[in-house]
């Protein structure tokens, strides 16, 4: 049965660039084998969404795609082609080669590291323009996209990884503030160029991953604090681990349950710009005592009655 390229991506045929690129980057994320481990089923999707992205982001493959359908390549008159690319956490040893046709490669990369594991693949045609010599035409190499996740951790401290691509080795690095959808550009680190052009570029968009204890708000960072009832209602100082490191923050007499204390210049720190900072929200979680004996019950009733006259 011939594949509709459209169905696979969720998307009507009238669909801008962008909706297919957003429309790819949601499925991709959701069927990538490093989050579906052992999943033949997810597998085939990951490829098959590759596939449709690779045809679809190609105003020239989409051009013919729509014109002929299934068989759009078998018009397209494409050299076929060979290309690897080599990944695997440290000491794996994994190795993966990719063989297609009409210079285009599908498939399933192994991991960078031990949280890296991500695909490379092509997107877009070969630069349409350049010079002739003798009868050949100069052509930029086509560009590389990826997606690399990381931890929330090492957004706010900056990391780097490094990757072997066609037998090259590159390193990634990322300064301090890397946020989701953040895309970062390698020139000349893309495909070879056609008859003496220059080469593509690599692309990745970075994805940070949610974390257990602290929420990104853009460049601030929110993060709830458990504070006893006594250090709520009488005030005091707590101690709060933080991305920022141990911080002891000030805690004013009177506090209620949910109040949020801004503690400035804590949060996350703006990429790309390093005299930039956000603030770090504190949401008070005020902890009521439980179990309480009889004599402490009865303490409290005494309290109460306190306020009631």
């Amino acid at each position: 049965m011939a594949k509709d390229y459209y169905s696979i991506l969720g998307i009507n045929k009238k669909a801008t660039e962008e909706e297919i690129k957003k429309a790819f980057r949601k499925l991709a994320v959701k069927h990538h084998p490093d989050k579906n481990p052992g999943n033949k089923e997810a597998e085939e999707k990951f490829k098959e969404i590759n596939e449709a992205y690779e045809v679809l982001s190609d105003p020239e493959k989409r051009k013919k795609y729509d014109k002929y359908g299934a068989n759009w390549n078998q018009f397209n008159g494409a050299q076929q082609g060979q290309h690897q690319y080599q990944g695997g956490s440290q000491g794996s040893g994994q190795s993966y080669r990719f063989d297609s046709d009409s210079d285009e490669f599908y498939g399933q990369a192994g991991d960078f590291s031990d949280i890296f594991g991500e695909f490379f693949n092509r997107s877009g045609a070969a630069g349409g323009g350049g010079s002739r010599r003798g009868g050949s035409r100069k052509q930029k190499g086509q560009d590389y996209h990826s997606e690399m996740t990381i931890g929330m951790e090492e957004a706010y401290q900056g990391t780097a990884r490094v990757v072997t691509l066609n037998e090259q080795k590159i390193r990634i690095t990322l300064k301090p503030g890397a946020y989701s959808g953040l895309t970062i550009r390698l020139a000349g680190k893309g495909a070879p160029g056609i008859n003496g052009g220059p080469a593509g570029d690599l692309f990745i968009t970075i994805q940070v991953l949610p974390h257990t204890l602290y929420k990104r708000d853009g460049d601030d960072i929110r993060q709830t604090v458990p504070v006893d009832l006594f250090t709520a209602v009488l005030g005091g100082e707590k101690e709060v681990n933080t991305l920022a490191g141990v911080l002891k923050i000030k805690i004013p007499a009177g506090t209620q349950n949910g109040k949020l204390l801004r503690i400035r210049g804590k949060g996350m720190p703006v990429y790309n710009k390093p005299d930039q900072t956000g603030d770090l929200l504190v949401e008070i979680q005020v902890l009521i005592p439980e179990k309480l004996t009889a004599g402490q019950q009865e303490l409290f009733r005494q309290l109460q009655s306190l306020f009631q006259t």
